[in-house]
């Protein structure tokens, strides 16, 4: 991974990760299974990513999410990742302990070298073939960038806590008082190629998120259509993490709705999507960074939309399969429209609004099953005309950004 700026006063930094996760399943009693899985990491070489950048008094965003947030000086170190129990039948299921997680706002999250896994309680039901309705209850996490499991609450602010909605630095990390996060999804495949889908995600004492998703496909000589539309709303409970103003994560009155579409077109070895989003209301819509990626139908790898009263995004995206070889190239290229920079209160991380390029290379050789080479180019540009600061541009925008991967699986997923 390297990041580097036109700005030559900012900081570059570079590093080279390595982590290897061992582990595996064992069935026993017919419908119980345990499943175990430790990972490893190493900071092969680097720059000094945890110095602080000397212009801008900021941390370093990218590299430093590889290895151990709390300890980014630490070059080699491991984890209990997995450690669970589960029972299953055909229609019902349930598992505790230490697992992977993919929900619309709790997710694995993008590429780095391992991902966000959380420990509690999965139980899901099946009445018939077509519907499943899904439940978890989480009291720790392990997040992407971490080594330890950590309460709910301690979660928040290990990535950068942005600004108060006075302007003044956000204090609310070590402050934030959450003991759980409960989710409940109901999915339904409808006729016609139709999908339902209805999460809600309850996070005790921070907020609530409330989120739909409808999508079709449809085929015909011209190839096959994937339209859908999404909506969510969004408020605050409890006492947004701290009754003290100054250490709190999310406004109690917050009231805050989304709404994303998208129309994906794929045809023989291209496939292409256009999507757009629009968040709105009062105060900003918010979802830890620590927890995974955003929901909606605009995401683009290595950046995030959310800390922001108000968003609009619009993202194309292109992708070539060749046929005869197993390389395939994409690209993104999106425009983000944010609120305005000096109004703390609406713009969390004081972020312009941007235009984000990314350019992708995959390759997965045939005689070597499960080895994966990937490439990412990431370019982020102000589409603001007037002159920005440091703190402005610091980890956000008049960056390139690249990042290589090799990703290898053997045995059974």
């Amino acid at each position: 991974m390297n990041t580097s700026y036109t700005n030559e006063e900012l900081k570059p930094d570079y590093a080279l990760g390595i982590s290897t996760a061992a582990g595996g399943k064992l069935s026993f009693a017919k419908h119980w299974e345990v499943q175990g899985g430790y990972r490893i990491f190493a900071n092969v070489f680097s720059s000094p990513f945890w110095e602080i950048d000397p212009t801008t008094r900021q941390s370093n965003r990218y590299e430093s999410g590889l290895f151990n947030l709390l300890d980014p000086k630490d070059r080699f170190f491991g984890r209990l990742e997995l450690l669970s129990l589960s029972y299953t039948q055909p229609k019902f299921g349930i598992k505790l302990g230490k697992m992977g997680i993919q929900t619309e706002w709790i997710n694995s999250q993008d590429g780095r070298l391992s991902p966000t896994v959380v420990e509690g309680m999965q139980a899901w039901y099946s009445p018939i073939a077509s519907w499943k309705i899904s439940a978890w209850g989480i009291t720790r996490m392990n997040i992407r960038g971490s080594k330890d499991w950590i309460p709910v609450g301690e979660t928040l602010g290990l990535f950068p806590q942005g600004r108060s909605l006075s302007g003044t630095p956000a204090a609310y990390y070590g402050n934030t008082n959450s003991s759980w996060v409960g989710i409940w999804e109901v999915e339904g495949k409808l006729k016609e190629g139709r999908l339902l889908r209805f999460s809600q995600t309850i996070a005790e004492n921070l907020f609530a998120t409330y989120w739909i998703t409808y999508e079709k496909t449809k085929k015909n000589s011209l190839g096959s259509w994937n339209s859908g539309i999404q909506t969510g709303l969004q408020q605050g409970i409890g006492e947004g993490g701290n009754r003290d103003l100054v250490k709190q994560y999310k406004n109690p009155s917050d009231v805050n709705f989304a709404f994303s579409a998208k129309l994906n077109w794929k045809k023989g070895a291209w496939e292409t999507q256009l999507s757009a989003t629009q968040i709105a209301g009062k105060g900003r819509w918010l979802s830890p960074r620590e927890w995974g990626k955003d929901a909606w139908y605009t995401f683009i790898p290595r950046e995030r939309n959310e800390g922001f009263e108000t968003v609009t995004a619009v993202v194309g995206y292109a992708s070539y399969l060749f046929k005869n070889h197993p390389l395939q190239l994409y690209s993104y290229m999106g425009i983000h429209v944010l609120p305005k920079l000096e109004d703390a209160a609406a713009n969390k991380y004081n972020f312009p609004s941007y235009r984000q390029h990314n350019f992708g290379v995959r390759y997965a050789p045939k005689k070597i099953k499960n080895l994966d080479f990937h490439l990412i180019f990431v370019s982020k540009v102000p589409l603001t005309a007037s002159t920005l600061n440091p703190v402005q541009q610091y980890n956000k925008v008049d960056l390139w950004h690249f990042n290589g991967l090799i990703n290898w699986k053997l045995g059974k997923n």
